[in-house]
C-alpha cells in the first residue's frame, strides 16, 4: 500500500502544521501528512485550524495546530453514521440513533448539548438527553452556535442560540442547552458550520423550509426580515432538494437533478448582486452538480464530472492564483492536484469539504458492498420468496435474509405472522428488511421488538454486521445456489449457441465456481441483464462465462462481491490479474465501484506494477 495521503488541502499558514512539506506552497493544494487515508469517510472543521476527521468504520482523529493529533475509539457496539460540527464542537451520531459530544472550548457559553463539566476534547461523551427522552436519532446537522436533531423518524428538534429565532420556535433569543420540539413530519434538516439559519423539507421532497438569521436575504424568502417560525422558503417544482448549506450571509442549494440555486450576500453568492430569492446560478446551468462545501464566505461545488468550481472570497483561501489575488464573485474551475488524475472517471469517489480558512479535497473508497444490497432491496427484483401477512407480502433473497438471521424463512414466517393477531405490519417488517439488507435501524423500538420475536439477540452483536456476514456467507458453500461455468480449453468449434446436449458433451472442458445468486443481481449489471432475459419457467441455475478470463481471475472478482478487497495468494499471478480485472468494471458492468479501482491500485502498488 502506498505510504502517501490522498487528502489534500489548501488554505491559510494556519494549518501548515498538518502537511508534509516543511517549506509549504499553501493556499496552494498541498498533500497532507495523514497516513493511510484510504478509509476517511468524512471531514469537518471546528474552530480553524482544528478539524475532525472520521475513518471508516469507527475511528475518530483530531487534529489541532501545534499539538499531536487525538483519536478516539467508540464502544465496541456503537458504529458511527455521520459527524458534524459548529466553531465550537463536534456531534457524532451512531446507527443506533445515539449522539457523542466533543467541545472545543468549555467557555463558550452557547454550546449545543454542552455539559457543564465537559473538559475541552479529554473525552468522548455520550448527550444522554435523547435515550432519557426515549427518542431516536436519524439525523443531526449544526449551524453556528445551534444543533438541529431529526428524531423517531419524523419529530424535528433544536438546541443552542436562539438569536434571530434560528431555533425556530416562535420567540427572538435566548439558549437553550437540550433540544426542544420544534415540528414533525421532516424528512431532510440543513444547515451550516457558520450558519444562523437552518433549513427542513418535509414529505414534498421539493418544498423547503427556512428559519433565522437573514441580513441579506440569506433564507431566500424575498425579503430581509428573520421570520421566528419555519416559513415556505420556494417550491421547487418536481426538483427534489439534495442539499442546502449556508455560510455567515450566503446560502446555496443543489437539487437531484444537479441544478445549482443560490442566495445572500453578492459577494459570496455566485451572482456577483445580492439575491432575497433562490436563483439559478447561469454558470453552472449546464452542469449537474452532485456535491456541495460551504465555509464562511466561499462555496466549493463538485459536478458529476468531477469538475471542481469555487467562488466567494479570494484572501488566500482558494487553490489557483486568480483565487488567491482576487475576489471572485462568479464560480471559477479549479484544477485537481495531479493525484486525483487516476479517479477522475470514478464517480462518487471524490470528496470536497471547507471550514472558515481551508478546503479539503480527499478519496471516499466507500463499502459499495452495502451500497448494493440496498439497491437491490429497494428494487424488489430477482426475489425467491416473501414474507408477510396475506395482501402485505414483502418479496426477499432467501439466503440473505436466512443467513443473518439464521432462521429459515419458514420459522421467521412463523414467529411474526404465525398469530391471528399479529401486531407487525408492513412498515415495522421493512424496517426490519433494511436492517437484513443495509444495516440500518429507523425505528429501534420497533426493530428490537422484531429482535425479540425471532428470539435474536438485541442490539446486534458487532460480529453480526453486514459485512461480517456476507464475508462468512462466501465461505458457505452449501446455500450457493448459482454456479458460473468456465472454460478452461480452447475448443475451436466453441460458440454461444451451444445446445443442451453440446453442452453436456463438453462438461469436461468446464470448470464451475459457486456463488449466491443474489451477490451477482446486487454487484453487476450484467447479471441483471442475463437474469431479466431468462425465461423464469427455465429455472436455471447456471451460465457460462463468456469474457475468457482465467478461472483464477474470476475467482478473485466473485470473493470480492462477497467482501469489498482483492486479496492474491502467494501461488497467483498479480499482472495477469491485475491484466485481466482491469476491465471489468466496465464488462460486468460493476455499479459504479470506485472500490474496485482502488483495490487493483494497490495491487499495482504492493507489487510494483506499472
Amino acid at each position: 500500500m502506498s505510504k502517501g495521503s490522498s487528502l489534500y488541502l489548501t488554505g491559510l499558514k494556519d494549518f501548515s502544521f498538518v502537511t508534509k512539506e516543511k517549506n509549504n506552497k499553501l493556499p496552494k493544494w498541498t498533500e497532507s501528512k495523514i497516513k493511510k487515508t484510504q478509509t476517511i469517510k468524512k471531514i469537518v472543521c471546528g474552530k480553524e485550524p482544528n478539524f475532525l476527521v472520521w475513518k471508516n468504520p469507527n475511528k475518530l482523529e483530531l487534529y489541532e495546530d501545534g499539538r499531536k493529533k487525538k483519536k478516539y475509539q467508540l464502544l465496541k457496539n456503537e458504529k458511527i453514521k455521520d459527524i458534524d460540527s459548529s466553531c465550537y464542537n463536534y456531534l457524532i451520531l451512531t446507527e443506533s440513533g445515539k449522539v457523542w459530544s466533543l467541545a472545543e472550548s468549555n467557555d463558550y457559553k452557547e454550546v449545543p448539548l454542552l455539559d457543564a463539566d465537559q473538559s475541552t476534547f479529554e473525552k468522548l461523551r455520550p448527550v444522554s438527553f435523547f435515550e432519557e427522552k426515549k427518542l431516536f436519532v436519524n439525523s443531526v446537522v449544526m449551524g453556528l452556535c445551534s444543533g438541529y436533531y431529526l428524531c423517531n423518524g419524523d419529530r424535528l428538534y433544536a438546541s443552542g442560540s436562539n438569536s434571530e429565532g434560528r431555533l425556530g420556535i416562535g420567540q427572538n433569543g435566548g439558549y437553550i442547552a437540550m433540544p426542544v420540539y420544534v415540528q414533525d413530519k421532516v424528512t431532510k434538516i440543513f444547515s451550516g458550520m457558520y450558519a444562523s439559519n437552518f433549513f427542513f423539507t418535509t414529505s414534498q421532497p421539493d418544498l423547503l423550509y427556512g428559519c433565522g438569521q437573514n441580513y441579506y436575504g440569506e433564507l431566500g424568502i424575498g425579503g430581509t426580515e428573520p421570520p421566528k417560525v419555519p416559513t415556505v422558503v420556494e417550491d421547487f417544482q418536481g426538483s427534489e432538494i439534495l442539499n442546502v448549506s449556508s455560510g455567515l450571509s450566503h446560502t446555496t442549494l443543489i437539487t437531484k437533478k444537479g441544478q445549482t440555486y443560490s442566495c445572500g450576500d453578492k459577494a459570496v453568492n455566485g451572482h456577483d448582486h445580492i439575491k432575497t430569492i433562490f436563483t439559478l446560478i447561469p454558470q453552472l446551468k449546464e452542469k449537474k452538480v452532485v456535491q456541495l462545501a460551504t465555509g464562511r464566505n466561499r462555496t466549493l461545488v463538485l459536478t458529476d464530472q468531477n469538475e471542481l468550481y469555487g467562488w466567494g472570497f479570494g484572501n488566500g483561501l482558494e487553490p489557483t492564483d486568480e483565487f488567491n489575488n482576487n475576489n471572485n464573485f462568479l464560480p471559477t474551475k479549479i484544477s485537481l492536484p495531479s493525484f486525483f488524475t487516476n479517479y477522475l472517471s470514478s464517480k462518487g469517489m471524490i470528496r470536497i469539504s471547507s471550514g472558515s480558512k481551508a478546503s479539503f479535497l480527499y478519496l471516499d473508497f466507500n463499502n459499495t458492498l452495502s451500497q448494493d444490497l440496498a439497491m437491490l432491496f429497494e428494487s424488489k427484483q430477482f426475489c425467491d420468496c416473501e414474507i408477510g401477512t396475506i395482501g402485505n407480502q414483502i418479496p426477499v433473497h432467501k439466503a440473505l435474509v436466512e443467513f443473518r438471521t439464521k432462521l429459515t424463512i419458514e420459522q421467521i414466517q412463523k414467529k411474526l405472522f404465525g398469530e391471528k393477531k399479529s401486531t407487525i405490519n408492513k412498515e415495522q417488517t421493512l424496517g426490519f428488511l433494511k436492517w437484513v439488507y443495509c444495516d440500518k435501524i429507523s425505528d429501534i423500538e420497533k426493530l428490537e421488538q422484531t429482535f425479540k420475536l425471532l428470539q435474536l439477540t438485541f442490539p446486534p452483536s458487532v460480529d453480526n454486521t453486514l459485512e461480517k456476514d456476507i464475508t462468512q456467507l462466501y465461505k458457505d458453500d452449501d446455500s450457493k445456489d448459482f454456479k458460473i461455468l468456465v472454460k478452461t480449453e480452447d475448443d475451436d468449434n466453441d460458440n454461444e449457441n451451444k445446445n443442451e446436449e453440446q453442452d453436456e458433451d463438453k462438461k469436461g472442458n468446464y470448470e464451475e465456481i459457486p456463488v449466491h445468486k443474489f451477490i451477482l443481481l446486487a454487484r453487476s449489471g450484467l447479471f441483471r441483464e442475463m437474469f431479466d432475459n431468462v425465461n423464469e419457467k427455465d429455472n436455471t441455475n447456471k451460465v457460462q462465462d463468456y469474457s475468457h478470463k482465467s478461472i483464477e481471475s474470476l475467482e478473485i472478482l466473485i470473493k470480492y462481491f462477497y467482501t469489498d478487497s482483492i486479496e492474491l495468494t502467494a501461488d497467483e499471478d498479480p499482472e495477469l490479474i491485475v491484466e485481466e480485472l482491469s476491465d471489468a468494471v466496465e464488462y460486468y458492468q460493476l455499479n459504479e465501484q470506485c472500490n474496485f479501482v482502488n483495490e487493483l491500485l494497490k495491487i499495482k502498488k504492493q507489487f510494483d506494477l506499472n
